[in-house]
């Protein structure tokens, strides 16, 4: 088959990204200033853009999949598929004011808009019927108050960059975060939509195995029953017995956040030896 073709987000982006493939076995490694990294997989391509531009590069057929933030696919109108929500860089598209800007004044006259997301900004500011004029930013936006303009419309992950630049938040627009997409022509391809199926499973293996451990633990036959009904599990625990018919092994999968009040409950009820492990990949 052709090689499947991946557009890779420039900048903070990357990392979370690249350490996604590396953790299902992918190695993606990109020298300083290069825009083409090597993959160690035969049958995949790689190159890094600007997330801003990945989803129009993908509509328009000479890549399949891409990574990039719903924030910027909705800003410029890609059509693409999303394939999942990876979760990462979680952030909140909002409009932001001045602090001792009234909320009544945005409505008296024309509004000047600073902002990267120009579409995003038209329509939200359209429903509302403000006379604005939109300035296109390049970064930095935050800086535009209140010499340059009298709102900015950006991503904000805190809102703490806002409050240093006294801004306050006035409206949340939408939320947004890394996902994966992929072209139609891509999902079209049979090989190339089983490849991109192959990857998506893999990446939902290493996000689950993220969030869980491994927890092994010894019981007696006494307290066997106690542990058993008493822990949860994906399914059921898996349970070998130990040498000598002296008890039993158990091991099971639970997730990161249940482990501080699971540990004390392990031992009342009978738990011995217990060992916990980081796990590379769940499958449900």
């Amino acid at each position: 088959m052709d090689k499947l073709k991946i557009l890779l987000p420039k900048g903070r982006i990357y990392d979370n990204v690249s350490a996604l493939f590396s953790d299902a076995g992918i190695s993606i490694k990109l020298p300083e200033r290069a825009y083409r990294p090597s993959v160690n997989q035969d049958d995949l391509e790689a190159k890094v853009m600007k997330p801003q531009n990945i989803g129009k590069l993908l509509e328009l057929g000479a890549h399949d999949i891409g990574f990039t933030g719903i924030d910027w696919i909705e800003e410029t109108g890609a059509d693409v598929e999303e394939i999942m929500d990876l979760g990462f860089d979680r952030v909140k598209i909002v409009a932001a004011i001045p602090n001792d800007l009234k909320d009544d004044k945005l409505k008296s006259g024309r509004i000047i808009v600073a902002t990267e997301y120009v579409n995003v900004a038209e329509q939200w500011l359209k429903q509302r019927g403000w006379n604005y004029v939109i300035v296109r930013t390049h970064g930095a936006t935050e800086v535009f108050p209140p010499d340059d303009a009298d709102m900015i419309i950006d991503n904000t992950a805190t809102g703490r960059t806002l409050q240093e630049n006294g801004l306050r938040i006035i409206d949340t627009i939408m939320g947004s975060s890394t996902r994966m997409f992929a072209s139609r022509g891509a999902l079209a391809d049979p090989e190339k939509n089983k490849k991109i199926q192959e990857l998506k499973m893999l990446f939902e293996a290493v996000l689950a195995a993220r969030d869980r451990v491994m927890l092994e633990m010894n019981v007696s036959k006494a307290r066997f029953g106690d542990l058993v009904s008493g822990i949860p599990a994906m399914k059921s625990p898996t349970v070998a017995p130990l040498y000598g018919d002296d008890g039993y092994a158990i091991k099971v999968v639970v997730k990161k956040s249940e482990v501080p009040k699971l540990m004390p409950t392990l031992k009342t009820l009978g738990a011995t030896d217990i060992l916990e492990y980081e796990l590379r990949k769940v499958m449900p």
